[in-house]
């Protein structure tokens, strides 16, 4: 199985469109789940006989994005995203880690469903726990992430979000921050 399909296109207003399509093995569904970027999408299922018949509908969903002018976008034309929450320890507590999993599993699935991109990695540095996030959009990113704490009741005010180019992953510049705060550091 070639795993997911996700790709993009601006639309006559420049409004940025996702679309994206996989195999759910479990339930036997070819899933496609589409949208405006930064917004709910729309998902819809169809139930799929095997693996084979779903590679089948994967290709041509990829094939039909191709030709509707989709197309995936590099990783050196998104950014990091960094979601960065205050520790008490310097390498976190049991609690840190917990924060950790619910942390990441939420903006997993926060930013999929948005067409915002892919949490790539999660770390603890000095004091810190860093969620880096790959996205097509930093603003429409760092106010999802901003939702998406609020709304899963991870600790808000000890957040701040910071991006960078991909190509540029030492030039983070400071989006967010629930305290005054006059740079960022990983």
């Amino acid at each position: 199985m070639s795993g997911i399909v996700r790709v993009y296109k601006r639309d006559d207003e420049g409004t940025l469109l996702f679309r994206e399509a996989w195999f759910d093995d479990e339930y036997s569904q070819f899933i496609m789940n589409f949208g405006i970027v930064g917004h709910q999408s729309k998902t819809e299922e169809t139930d799929v006989a095997d693996p084979a018949a779903a590679e089948n509908l994967l290709d041509a969903f990829a094939a039909q994005c191709a030709e509707d002018g989709y197309a995936e976008i590099p990783d050196e034309e998104q950014f990091w995203v960094v979601a960065q929450f205050a520790l008490k320890t310097r390498e976190g507590t049991d609690r840190d880690r917990r924060l950790q999993e619910k942390a990441t599993d939420a903006l997993i699935s926060h930013l999929a469903w948005r067409g915002l991109g892919t949490v790539d990695r999660s770390e603890f540095t000095d004091f810190k726990l860093n969620i880096f996030c790959l996205c097509p959009d930093v603003n429409k990113a760092v106010n999802a992430i901003k939702v998406c704490a609020r709304g899963e009741d991870l600790d808000f005010t000890k957040l701040s979000i910071a991006a960078a180019p991909f190509t540029q992953p030492d030039a983070f510049k400071l989006k967010h921050s629930a305290k005054p705060a006059s740079g960022f550091s990983l």
